[in-house]
């Protein structure tokens, strides 16, 4: 058996978000990895019909076919909203391929949407004059986020989104394993003001010193917040019966098996662990009160993905200073940037297992934010 690559494995793990505003704080891939990236055509019309809840599950499709093509093996990734990003070492490449195939025609088959998927080699990546640096975030004693800088991954999109390192889908039927894929908890009220989606993204030659600073200021205007901003309560994202999103999580794990006997299965479960959280009650070990909780802790609700992201639960004076910080850089030439405002956020999710601390959870806006905010950015109208 060939011995993984230990390089993701080795490194550290930084637990302030705010040092992650340096670029010190990223260290390069290794020469012979690649760099997958996905994303949803035509995801702005999807949102603006309604179906921001289907585009983020589509989206973290990507992340959990290709955890369960390594077995569980740590590799970096990064959700997006409507797409996402990994790498993976050279000896993955074709598991990679194969999930992210399956994954495209799974997508198409199962809700209609046309995915764009690619596997850029990070040597290319260099040659056109950018970077893929990678850090780990520890946002619970669980779990672990990959962060990405360094222009590369926002390049490999590009070129995908141009047609090259296009990866066909795989043939019909095919299916990804996407075990653990969910979406059951409620919509997250804000309890501040109002969930505000942000999107920044250095210009081309920007100085990374003045955009550090820039991440800094915003970074520190959302620590003054409650909880940082965290748009999950304390307590953990709450739950109702029937759970919204259950057709959308039979879909992803019916596999060659029936769509209403999967149904069926993600509603009583759901039922179940509504239950167990409702009375407090502990079935064979498991504290559904204290899942919940870990359930906010392990959320991924502000990240670094070659540029600066967050979703938060923001108050109508703080969201005032973060717009202004931005507008004014952006007059000065040195970022772009996009924001959205919406109600509530929402959460897709992939758990291994229930008894175990290292689900993983992806927050966005409750009305497509990060997807509106990148439009917004680009200078669409939404």
């Amino acid at each position: 058996m060939t011995q993984r690559d230990p390089f993701y494995d080795q490194l550290s793990r930084v637990r302030e978000f705010g040092q992650l505003t340096q670029t010190d704080r990223f260290t390069p891939l290794p020469e012979d990895w690649f760099v997958g990236v996905s994303d949803i055509v035509n995801s702005t019309g999807l949102v603006q019909a309604g179906q921001y809840k289907t585009v983020n599950m589509v989206g973290a499709a990507v992340i959990s076919a290709m955890m369960n093509a390594l077995k569980g093996a740590a590799f970096p990734f990064v959700f997006g909203g409507d797409g996402a990003g990994f790498a993976v070492p050279t000896q993955d490449e074709a598991a990679a391929r194969e999930a992210l195939a399956r994954v495209a025609v799974w997508a198409q088959a199962e809700f209609g949407i046309e995915m764009r998927v690619a596997l850029v080699p990070v040597t290319d990546v260099r040659a056109a004059g950018q970077d893929v640096r990678v850090a780990r975030f520890q946002v619970s004693d669980g779990v672990d986020y990959a962060m990405f800088d360094g222009g590369g991954v926002n390049w490999a999109e590009a070129q995908m989104k141009a047609g090259a390192y296009a990866i066909p889908p795989a043939a019909q039927g095919c299916q990804p394993d996407l075990t653990g894929l969910s979406c059951r908890w409620s919509p997250m009220p804000a309890r501040n003001g109002t969930i505000l989606s942000i999107l920044v993204s250095p210009v081309a030659g920007a100085s990374d010193e003045v955009v550090t600073q820039v991440y800094d200021r915003i970074v520190t205007l959302a620590q003054g917040l409650e909880r940082g901003g965290h748009p999950a309560p304390a307590k953990g994202p709450g739950t109702a019966w029937p759970p919204e999103g259950a057709a959308l999580e039979a879909h992803a794990t019916h596999g060659s098996g029936s769509l209403g006997s999967a149904r069926r299965k993600v509603l009583f479960e759901a039922f179940v662990a509504w239950l167990l959280i409702r009375t407090g009650i502990k079935l064979g070990g498991f504290d559904a009160r204290r899942y919940a909780r870990m359930v906010g802790e392990n959320a991924d609700f502000r990240k670094r993905d070659d540029g600066l992201k967050m979703t938060l639960d923001c108050d109508p004076a703080t969201q005032t200073q973060i717009e202004a910080v931005l507008s004014a850089a952006k007059a000065q030439g040195h970022i772009d940037y996009g924001t959205a405002t919406q109600d509530t956020a929402m959460m897709t999710c992939i758990v291994p297992s229930i008894m175990t601390d290292d689900h993983v959870h992806f927050i966005d806006g409750g009305a497509g934010g990060y997807t509106l905010a990148a439009a917004r950015m680009k200078g669409r109208s939404v």
